[in-house]
């Protein structure tokens, strides 16, 4: 065996271009992302700890520097929860820090409201609902969550929402999107129903359906249906239909394995 130094084994690594790059933690990998502005960077960073007092206390550090509230939402908010958005894609951070990051930015865009009359423009609207006969409701409350946070306005139907409720929802807010979970295989047929009484009546917005009952073949097979495999999908959707429409195929096409 040949007796080399360390200093050796690192030039021949790097001679072979094969050198290994430090690991990055997700604080580290945060921080580059960041916002430049410190004031800015504050906010952001009280938003990747999901600390609600700390987002609170930057907030009024801008506000006191003469940042405008209602600015704020998009200067330093949403740029915030984009930082952890994209570390989650990247599977650098995990759900539960997402949701954590969530709620300290809702209350971040709360608090932004109180300090003005002006109201903040919603990116737009979308209806979630648990499918009729299913009580199971985390998934339903995660997908909202992450919608609001990325500025879309939610209507909240709650869980074992009859089909009928929520097409009259859809009729009467005219949304961009309706999501529909479920977590059992016996509920998931709701979604067929709901898909049906929307294409009758001429609407054809796209129908997020996502759930540990449902997968990609099943929701393929009504006209309307788009799959999510999971939560953080939701406001990906919401993001391409204001970019490029709602035709379903386009959705289907970005957004499904086959």
């Amino acid at each position: 065996m040949l007796d080399l130094k360390k200093e050796d084994i690192a030039a021949i690594l790097t001679r072979y271009n094969v050198a290994m790059e430090k690991a990055v933690t997700p604080d580290e990998a945060a921080k580059q992302l960041f916002p430049k502005d410190e004031l800015f960077k504050a906010v952001a960073a009280a938003i990747y700890a999901g600390e609600e007092d700390d987002v609170i206390a930057a907030l009024d550090a801008c506000m006191k520097a003469g940042k405008d509230p209602i600015k704020l939402i998009d200067d330093a908010l949403l740029p915030g929860m984009a930082v952890v958005s994209k570390l989650y894609d990247q599977g650098i951070i995990f759900l539960p820090n997402v949701m954590m990051s969530a709620d300290a930015m809702l209350e971040g865009i709360d608090y932004c409201k109180t300090k003005t009359k002006e109201v903040p423009k919603a990116k737009g609207l979308v209806v979630c609902h648990v499918a009729e006969g299913d009580v199971h409701d985390i998934g339903k409350t995660i997908v909202a969550a992450l919608l609001r946070a990325d500025g879309f306005d939610v209507i909240d139907l709650g869980r074992d929402v009859p089909v009928n409720e929520v097409v009259e929802a859809v009729v009467k807010n005219k949304p961009l999107m309706v999501t529909g979970t479920a977590l059992m295989t016996t509920t998931m047929y709701a979604f067929k129903e709901v898909n049906d009484k929307l294409v009758e009546k001429g609407i054809k917005i796209p129908f997020a359906c996502g759930g540990g009952a449902v997968n990609q073949d099943f929701v393929e097979t009504y006209s309307l249906g788009v799959y999510g495999e999971d939560a953080a999908v939701a406001p990906k959707f919401a993001n391409f239909i204001l970019k490029n429409g709602s035709e379903v195929s386009k959705l289907r096409t970005e957004f499904h394995t086959h």
